[in-house]
């Protein structure tokens, strides 16, 4: 990778996920006050760029952060993109920063527990299903069929998730659970049950880019983007090639990884977007982690052996999903975790970490490589 384009995380900010019935404008400074607190070291008025990612549908969000927050920014918008749009948002300021428009930005990502993001319209009009637990629900019976697995064995991917966000403070769950309360829970399809299932919040999430040469100013910790991985095959979920794997997974992960000069072995931890549990087995097989069919063993082993490598902070099943804000808030928890600030979730010695975060049944994926 080009020295000239080297863009770091230099400071970051998370507030906890909750059920908070708040306006979309104090979540998105909920999480920017903290970032501003915890590195007083940033001076505002050195900002460029603010862009928000969220799939609320007020208006003008960013420069109203930007107000709110005390930056006039040269450049300030709003990304969309479903699920994955933190991590879209973070493609965008490194963008902007590789290119010479921008030396330091600041993204926020926010949603409400009620986001009108959690259902596609576009779906809907063709009469198609509407909610995601339909899609869920496709995938995980194709899965099940073609690999021979059980309920059973995607249940541990909860059980694991849950165990691990009980690590993390910000966290929706405080809770653990075995495989017979998976199995046990609410009944939502013939394939789901309730805790197979991410949960919508009201949450926020907010980090900082730099150039080489502010973030070596900065902070003597950066985290540098070395890969970064997009695809998007389609809008509606029904144009998918496979119902039991992710092909613009694949294609991200293997953009990313080049780009990174690594391999998947190299990768020492990763957040997996575990929106339903049978999403973290198949993007561990499409990204390379294990072999096809296998990836409801790896998650076995890893739970069995206390391995935090994969969704240390509990995924987005035991963290809560608010959309906008999940893929910075994945983004960050692998940030602690190469800076070693990630508390009892702490991974030993990492170098590199990945980032895979994805929209509307894996219509679209975004990778990240991060390394120290």
């Amino acid at each position: 990778m080009n020295d000239m384009n080297k863009v770091g995380i230099v400071g970051y900010g998370i507030t906890p996920f909750t059920k908070d019935d708040k306006k979309i404008e104090s979540i998105l400074l909920d999480s920017a006050k903290e970032l501003f607190k915890n590195n007083s070291q940033i001076n505002r008025d050195e900002i460029d760029a603010v862009l928000i990612s969220t799939n609320n549908n007020s208006k003008y969000l960013s420069p109203v952060l930007s107000e709110m927050a005390g930056i006039q920014p040269k450049i300030a918008h709003t990304i969309e993109s479903l699920c994955n749009s933190g991590t879209n948002s973070i493609v965008s300021a490194y963008s902007y920063i590789a290119s010479g428009l921008a030396d330091m930005i600041l993204i926020t990502g926010a949603e409400r527990y009620d986001s009108p993001g959690q259902i596609l319209e576009w779906d809907n009009s063709r009469g198609e299903f509407k909610h995601p637990i339909f899609w869920a629900s496709i995938f995980a019976k194709s899965y099940k069929r073609e690999f021979s697995i059980s309920d059973e064995q995607l249940s541990i991917v909860s059980v694991k998730n849950h165990k691990q966000a009980k690590e993390n403070p910000n966290a929706l769950s405080n809770k653990t659970y075995t495989i017979e309360d998976v199995m046990n829970s609410k009944k939502l399809t013939d394939d789901l049950r309730l805790l197979d299932c991410s949960r919508p919040c009201t949450g926020s999430a907010s980090i900082i880019l730099a150039s080489e040469q502010k973030a070596k100013q900065l902070t003597d910790q950066p985290v540098w983007i070395t890969g970064i991985g997009q695809k998007t095959i389609s809008a509606g979920f029904t144009k998918n090639i496979s119902f039991s794997s992710m092909e613009s997974t694949r294609l991200a992960g293997k953009t990313a990884l080049k780009m990174a000069g690594k391999n998947i072995e190299n990768i020492d931890v990763a957040e997996i977007h575990d929106a339903f549990s049978v999403c973290e087995p198949m993007a561990l097989e499409s990204l390379g982690f294990s072999n096809d069919g296998k990836g409801t063993s790896m998650v076995k082993e890893l739970h069995e052996t206390n391995n935090f490598k994969i969704n240390p902070r509990g995924g987005l099943i035991g963290t809560g999903h608010p959309l906008g804000a999940t893929g910075i808030a994945q983004t960050i928890e692998i940030t602690q975790q190469l800076q070693s600030n990630a508390g009892n979730r702490q991974t030993e010695n990492p170098q590199a970490g990945l980032i895979h975060n994805m929209s509307a049944a894996a219509t679209s994926s975004t990778v990240l490589v991060l390394e120290k």
